[in-house]
């Protein structure tokens, strides 16, 4: 064991696991940061034709802001559990690693997508139509597939 560990093999496992937990923080985060500013560019261009429902734009620009915080609490989850160590078997480090890798990539492309929908209720209420409630609700739907991947990612640690 002590030469495995000398020689970098014993390592893998905790490298595949700080890789899934930086997946799953980078990605969430750049679909996050990317959804919102969607929402952001479109409550601009809307200011200029209804500047007072400047109280909805920002309620629907900040939605797609939820991924990344799935990302960071899915970090948290797993980080917290003390199971990341030399000691770690390949099993978890794999596990984690899909876990970040899953989580990653669902909340990259949920918060772009929910990102566009917002921007459109945004443009909408912009152009004086009553889509608020409509949007809300639209807006929900990619956010389901970033929910169900937290909750995978909180099972896969449950069994970590």
């Amino acid at each position: 064991m002590e030469n495995t560990l000398l020689n970098g093999a014993g390592y893998i496992p905790v490298i595949l696991a700080y890789t899934g937990l930086a997946l799953m923080l980078v990605l969430a985060g750049i679909g996050s940061a990317t959804g919102v500013s969607m929402g952001g560019n479109a409550s601009i261009g809307a200011l200029k034709k209804n500047p007072d429902a400047f109280g909805n734009y920002m309620l629907l620009s900040a939605l797609p802001g939820t991924q990344g915080l799935y990302g960071f609490a899915g970090f948290f989850v797993i980080n917290s559990q003390g199971v990341v160590n030399a000691a770690m078997s390949m099993t978890q480090g794999v596990a984690i690693l899909a876990a970040g890798v899953a989580l990653g990539f669902v909340g990259l492309f949920s918060a772009m997508k929910q990102g566009s929908v917002t921007a459109n209720g945004i443009a909408a209420i912009g152009s004086g139509n009553d889509v608020f409630g409509s949007t809300m609700i639209l807006a929900v739907f990619p956010e389901l597939y970033a929910i169900i991947a937290f909750a995978a990612t909180f099972i896969i640690s449950t069994s970590l």
